[in-house]
């Protein structure tokens, strides 16, 4: 018998201890970390104080507070992680934040590596060219250049779109908006691929005299965007997914919706039926 509470003390030790959920250490530490990608106007950037601005950054607000009511810690604070798009699955995976709050695309891909909330939009890959660019579909674009941001999925399914359609065109790898949008003014590149709102967010944002811009005829992806986190913690995906659909019941989200995107024009048919269709009740 003594041997034998030897043998169970000794598997004791050695089992390791539990995983801390993510909804036990921000209920521990009363902190729930989120980050987001600067300059992805206008769904996420920082703005004149350094503070993050945007559709998705209001998004996490409101998960932000939905979360705090689940865990009854109305107190709860927010700690904002700037971000770039090459470092922010690893941050969430690492678990450096909690949420990314940007423009993150779900593929199944990604899935295996990180988990995701609900989507909250879905947008189109275009290319930004100036206006005196005779280019008008990808298919123009043979022997010309086009920038893109490396380690995202237009950079992928430009490459496949490319050469589906024959096209010779050099991509040039870049590491932010910015850059791509310098390249263009510069004509070191014709055209430069990324997701269509947000490459109308980076003109609008950088607006300078004389520069007349326009995108092409056709989208030549479709981005379905959704809120990355740690991966195989389903309690934290419910509890995400919560404030989300309410926003979405509720049709809270068309405030949001407006403030951020509503010089654009109206939600389209696919957005719309996106927020309708997951309105989930309780």
């Amino acid at each position: 018998m003594i041997r034998l509470l030897a043998l169970l003390a000794l598997a004791a030790i050695a089992l390791p201890a539990a995983a801390q959920t993510t909804l036990e250490k921000i209920r521990k530490s009363g902190v729930i970390t989120m980050g987001y990608v600067d300059g992805a106007a206008p769904f996420s950037y920082a703005d004149t104080n350094g503070e993050p601005q945007g559709y998705s950054v209001d998004l996490c607000r409101t998960v932000a507070e939905g979360i705090a009511t689940q865990l009854a810690r109305p107190q709860l604070k927010t700690r904002w992680v700037k971000l770039t798009v090459q470092d922010r699955i690893e941050a969430v995976q690492k678990r450096r934040v909690d949420i990314e709050c940007s423009t993150t695309t779900w593929t199944l891909a990604r899935q295996s590596q990180v988990d995701f909330s609900l989507m909250t939009f879905v947008d189109g890959a275009s290319v930004l060219t100036k206006a005196d660019e005779p280019a008008r579909r990808l298919a123009d674009f043979d022997g010309k250049r086009i920038a893109v941001m490396r380690g995202t999925t237009t950079e992928r399914v430009l490459r496949d779109s490319l050469g589906q359609n024959m096209v010779k065109a050099e991509v040039v790898t870049i590491n932010a908006r910015e850059e791509g949008l310098s390249l263009l003014r510069e004509g070191k590149v014709e055209g430069f691929a990324s997701d269509r709102t947000a490459l109308i967010g980076a003109v609008v944002m950088r607006r300078a005299e004389g520069d007349m811009f326009r995108l092409l005829d056709e989208d030549f992806s479709i981005e379905q965007y959704a809120l990355m986190l740690p991966r195989g913690d389903a309690d934290f995906r419910l509890a995400v997914n919560r404030p989300l659909a309410r926003l979405y019941r509720t049709r809270e989200i068309e405030r949001i919706y407006s403030r951020w995107l509503g010089p654009l024009g109206p939600p389209s048919m696919l957005l719309s039926a996106t927020y309708f269709i997951q309105s989930l009740s309780e």
